[in-house]
């Protein structure tokens, strides 16, 4: 069983890679996936399409922060092996998220347009410096565990996991959640806001703000004191910077 949960978590990792791909594609209206933000799919009624297409982040949001909850964790892993937790979560995730794409419904109507240029040219760099600065930081804080391949790969040696560490390597010196910030950037840096885009930009932002809020709120019960001091001298998603006296 253990090489079958190693090939599992080796599996759902992939999907989850080719996900994210496709998610940068879509989110950039890259003409690399059949559908984007923007493109694919018939265009229908605004109203319509919005109450779809807020339907399919509500999907999203409420399998990620209520799959990750430690009281949601502790009845789903008498139903799923612990070793590949991780990984159902991982692999739930990301079928939230093909869902998402394969059924979004484009409204095309333009909010801003910036035509080529320096302008448009910073837009892309943001929008790009916001994925870059996602994948960084899951590197940051262990990125193979945050996926479960750490996991699988102890179950296979029979190792324990160690006991939970507060660190703040690079970004999360200056920021307590920059994978956060990178994804920010990521939905509303683009050239080419269309009112779907806009949508989905600020359906996210508000789901990521409340997850954001449950998550501190477990950080505080794993760290206690350590992170209640972390969370005062350090932003949330954008550095915290002070006078000196």
């Amino acid at each position: 069983m253990r090489v079958i949960f190693l090939i599992f978590a080796a599996l759902s990792y992939v999907i989850f890679f080719v996900t994210f791909l496709a998610l940068i594609a879509f989110v950039g209206a890259l003409p690399l996936v059949p559908r984007t933000v923007d493109e694919g799919g018939a265009v229908i009624a605004p109203a319509l399409a919005a109450i779809i297409d807020l339907a399919l982040v509500l999907l999203f949001a409420c399998q990620h922060s209520v799959m990750a909850r430690p009281a949601f964790k502790a009845v789903w892993t008498r139903i799923v092996p612990p070793p590949v937790e991780r990984s159902v979560y991982v692999l739930a995730a990301s079928a939230a998220l093909i869902v998402l794409m394969a059924f979004w419904r484009p409204i095309p109507a333009v909010v801003w347009s910036v035509d080529g240029g320096l302008g448009a040219g910073m837009l892309w760099a943001l929008f790009a410096a916001g994925w870059v600065i996602v994948l960084v930081s899951t590197f940051l804080i262990s990125h193979f565990e945050l996926f479960g391949l750490t996991q699988a790969w102890n179950n296979l040696r029979g190792r324990m996991a160690g006991a939970a560490v507060l660190r703040q390597p690079l970004f999360y010196r200056m920021v307590r959640h920059p994978l956060y910030s990178g994804f920010f950037l990521a939905f509303w840096a683009t050239p080419l806001m269309t009112a779907g885009h806009l949508l989905l930009a600020a359906a996210l932002s508000v789901f990521m703000l409340v997850a954001i809020r449950l998550e501190e709120r477990d950080l505080v019960d794993v760290f206690g004191d350590d992170y209640r001091r972390y969370r005062t001298t350090t932003g949330m998603l954008v550095p915290r910077f002070r006078r000196r006296a």
